[in-house]
């Protein structure tokens, strides 16, 4: 599943790239459950694309990351696994934001041979920085 023109980074290259653009805004697009209980990128403004109990998409999710920053700043998009956030950065560059960034692999990466996330990818594994609040 690709996305338009939203462009795609690996973790660390996605910390890259939030560190020397301060003008860059990290989005965690997950679930509120996720993000308060599996814990998130430092720094990470949550906007769910789709949270519980029923799954719909965020009729609000532009508007909420408008209301964070500019259409002219980057957007760097994380989800679990890179695939939620793909979706979200196309809602935004249809909405007219002209610079949006997946997370490859996510924050949590790929499933594993045990079904289990967090061994093989993602912004966790890669040792960046992340917390639970």
């Amino acid at each position: 599943m690709e996305g338009g023109d939203v462009k795609h980074l690996q973790p660390k290259q996605a910390y890259a790239l939030l560190a020397e653009r301060p003008d860059a805004v990290l989005v965690d697009c997950r679930s509120r459950a996720e993000y308060r209980f599996v814990g998130h990128p430092v720094g990470a403004h949550h906007v769910a694309w789709n949270d519980g109990p029923d799954w719909d998409v965020n009729p609000h999710f532009v508007g909420e990351v408008k209301s964070l920053c500019s259409v002219d700043r980057p957007v760097v998009l994380i989800c679990r696994s890179g695939q939620r956030s793909i979706a979200a950065g196309q809602a935004l560059e249809s909405a007219g934001f002209a610079e949006v960034y997946n997370v490859l692999e996510g924050f949590e990466g790929p499933l594993d041979g045990n079904h289990r996330r967090g061994t093989r990818g993602g912004w966790r594994h890669a040792g960046l920085p992340w917390e639970q609040t």
